[in-house]
């Protein structure tokens, strides 16, 4: 990992959690601290919990609340809809766009997810742009092409290292136990930073690239370790403080 880029790890809650549930936060903020020297926090809960755990958040350096998705447009007839200027207003500092749940299951397009992450920065919002193939893209040997597409056309212009991180999710390693060897996930990144710096110049050396896929606390300090790896995008093992804070532990 780059020692010029501080970590991120975001955990993302997907359609898990209730008013219960801030047992886990809260004890994330208390445990917060202890990592504060490795990286910063992120969690990222149903919108339903966002101004809750964000006023829970409030003045705290270390933990910030984010979201999981966003309409484009700031407002208007989109019944069921979220704008990011509603996330920011309940207190979210970033949102996750692209993931590929919400491409497989709502048929997102690289350019509406990048039109997501525009929006997102016109909120004042950092965008986590998600990428990966699937297992039937990497069987074929597609894996470069198919993320090399999408960050092409996911990505937003102008974007910085303040507003904008890459989040690499190997699709068929989402949930399933599985993940790639360090070599591959090496290679992955380093191809992401190569395409992020030859876009956006100076500011692509200094963007996040986050890596997700069965992210937990046993595998964590291995991962964060490998080069241009700068943090990760956590499902289900940010549900409980103990592992979330133990894979943020694991950073260099």
């Amino acid at each position: 990992m780059s020692n010029a880029i501080r970590p991120l790890i975001a955990g993302n809650w997907k359609m898990n959690g209730l008013k219960s549930s801030s047992v886990e936060f809260e004890a994330m903020l208390v445990g917060a601290p202890d990592v504060a020297g490795k990286a910063d926090l992120l969690v990222c809960p149903p919108a339903t919990l966002i101004a809750a755990f964000a006023d829970k958040a409030r003045g705290s350096r270390t933990l910030k609340v984010g979201a999981q998705d966003c309409h484009p447009k700031p407002s208007g007839a989109h019944t069921g809809d979220i704008s990011a200027e509603m996330l920011a207003d309940a207190g979210a500092s970033a949102v996750i766009v692209g993931h590929s749940e919400r491409r497989a299951d709502h048929g997102e397009t690289d350019v509406e997810v990048r039109q997501k992450a525009e929006a997102a920065r016109r909120a004042g919002l950092t965008a986590i742009v998600c990428i990966g193939e699937t297992q039937h893209q990497r069987d074929a040997g597609h894996t470069l092409e198919i993320c090399g597409g999408q960050l092409n056309l996911s990505l937003p212009d102008g974007a910085r290292s303040d507003n904008l991180v890459v989040a690499y999710e190997p699709v068929w390693a989402i949930g399933t136990g599985l993940t790639p060897t360090l070599g591959d996930v090496e290679q992955i990144h380093r191809f992401i930073r190569e395409l992020l710096m030859a876009r956006f110049n100076g500011e692509g050396a200094a963007i996040r690239i986050l890596y997700g896929g069965s992210v937990k606390p046993s595998n964590a300090r291995e991962l964060m370790a490998v080069a241009n790896v700068n943090g990760a995008l956590v499902g289900g093992a940010s549900l409980k403080a103990a592992d979330f804070l133990a894979i943020a532990a694991g950073c260099p």
